[in-house]
């Protein structure tokens, strides 16, 4: 057997036993098991072959026996190591065993000494979306469409260190026209990923994870990971998404930062964790070619820095009590609404916390269709911490404002489809209301941020496995007052009845209502 077949029906044993594994990364992991059990018959067979040989040795004729028994054991030798069968040539054990060997390093250089493993997420996107002015005026764009591109990385170096990665790529088809001054914004570090931008590919996440079952001894899983961190598309806002939930919980915090977590888990039958989350949103720094390069810069804007805490005192995997408190320093506002390129004053800092149940599946066994029927409810309160020279959200200097917001849900099995979902979700958020979710995947704004209601109802259904899949969204925006997806102070995050805001001549910039409609096609393997 030459060593190109043999190679070929190595892969194809290897491939064909592990198709049934949910994603690539995991279909490496089973082939490089696969390797593993292969060079574990491979030791045993070398190890039944030597005590086969240290058995010849102690029968072999010695140096002092005559000619004629040393020619009669070396042809026994080469009849057992060489022969031909049917006419074609059978090699030696030792052969076989270098050409098993020699396939295996090439499907190690084709697996684990390959050491990221990629998964392509592709989606294609149309949207009819339209605006409703305060003065009664109407913007909208018929056909929105857009192409959008994450490449997962990843790779388990050992069984506690991972390193895992997606780079990302958002855009418009064509080249986008834009008269805006506000267009700069779409590159801010917090929500570069999920705007549809330019042709750039970016870094969306990037970080080691540790994982380990005990803490110093204790019988406490833990984590620890460092780096660009996933943090959009969380908990709650994934449902509609179709995604698996990040970190933060998605009514308070939805954008991209830098930063560490830590996660430890207190009681396993129960499910009860915390996790410390700690971040930086703003690097106060010169530029590279500054007298003094990086170091602080006078009179500019301050490090935004944030910690912050996730609570689960209850997860059994189908009921599920989670929290979150947050605090983030040094918030900013622009300095003129009307062009954003001329820079952010630093406002102050805010407090943020929420709490939410869900259910993932209601009841025990009560009916298949209740089985797969989530629920959920929400809710979360933001303050404001204002320096004492400054406002937020409209308030007078050093003044604080205290806003509040609440999420209620529903997922559930089509009755169409063996395998679609469809899913129906209500926000309110009171005048001061203020959270983080610029990252939030609706186009309109995040309707998670919403002072007023919003309404959304969507239908997702698979076409060919999970490989690929289809989405219809709608989404509908009632606000009650403006601001909502502005930044921290009291130039872009004044709230503002409609009434007032034409009193103050802005009746034609500031959204009354709003509506998307989306149609996605998905492929991810």
């Amino acid at each position: 057997m030459n060593k190109p077949l043999l190679l070929s029906l190595a892969t194809a044993v290897l491939l064909g036993t592990n198709l049934s594994a949910e994603t690539m990364y995991e279909r490496f992991e089973a082939m490089e098991r696969e390797m593993n059990k292969l060079k574990q018959e491979i030791a045993e067979l070398k190890s039944a072959k030597k005590a086969t040989d240290d058995e010849e040795v102690e029968g072999v004729a010695s140096p002092e026996e005559d000619e004629e028994s040393s020619e009669a054991v070396a042809t026994a030798d080469e009849a057992e190591d060489e022969s031909y069968e049917d006419g074609e040539y059978i090699p030696s054990t030792e052969d076989r065993l270098f050409d098993i060997e020699e396939s295996i390093a090439e499907l190690n250089r084709n697996t684990s000494g390959s050491h990221l493993k990629f998964q392509v997420d592709y989606r294609f996107a149309i949207e009819n979306m339209s605006y409703e002015m305060a003065d009664g005026s109407r913007v909208e764009n018929d056909a929105f469409m857009t192409n959008r591109l994450w490449i997962d990385m990843g790779y388990k170096a050992t069984n506690n260190l991972s390193f895992m990665g997606q780079l990302a790529y958002n855009k418009a088809f064509g080249e986008r026209s834009s008269d805006s001054t506000n267009t700069s914004l779409e590159a801010f570090d917090w929500i570069a990923n999920e705007n549809a931008y330019d042709d750039t590919i970016r870094v969306r996440s990037a970080y080691f994870l540790w994982q380990d079952q005990e803490f110093f001894g204790l019988d406490i899983p833990w984590t620890f990971s460092i780096g660009r961190r996933p943090s959009t598309n969380g908990a709650l806002v994934n449902l509609r998404d179709d995604d698996i939930a990040s970190s933060p919980i998605g009514h308070g915090i939805n954008v991209e930062f830098d930063g560490l977590s830590s996660q430890f888990t207190l009681n396993k039958e129960y499910g009860t964790s915390v996790k410390l989350c700690v971040g930086r949103g703003m690097s106060e720094a010169e530029p590279k070619f500054a007298n003094a390069p990086y170091a602080d810069v006078d009179g500019a804007n301050s490090d935004i820095d944030l910690v912050g805490f996730i609570f689960t005192p209850y997860d059994d995997r189908q009921y599920k009590i989670s929290s979150m408190y947050y605090y983030a320093s040094n918030l900013i506002d622009t300095k003129d609404p009307s062009d954003y390129t001329k820079g952010f004053d630093t406002v102050g800092g805010m407090h943020s916390g929420v709490i939410y149940a869900s259910a993932e599946g209601v009841g025990d066994g009560w009916s298949e269709f209740l089985d797969y029927t989530t629920i959920f409810a929400s809710f979360a309160v933001s303050k404001t911490d204002p320096r004492a020279d400054q406002g937020m959200l409209g308030s007078n200097d050093g003044e604080s404002k205290t806003g509040t917001s609440f999420w209620i849900g529903t997922q559930f099995p089509s009755l169409i489809s063996e395998y679609g979902k469809w899913g129906v979700e209500y926000n309110h958020g009171s005048k001061y209301w203020r959270s983080m979710t610029y990252g939030e995947d609706t186009n309109i704004g995040s309707k998670v941020a919403t002072r007023g209601d919003a309404y959304e109802v969507y239908f997702t259904e698979y076409l060919v496995d999970d490989i690929l899949s289809m989405q219809l969204r709608y989404t509908y925006i009632d606000y009650k007052y403006s601001g909502s997806n502005g930044f921290f102070g009291n130039t872009s995050g004044t709230p503002m009845t409609m009434s007032e805001a034409i009193a103050a001549g802005q009746g034609a910039s500031v959204v009354d209502k709003a509506q998307d409609i989306r149609l996605y096609i998905r492929y991810r393997y």
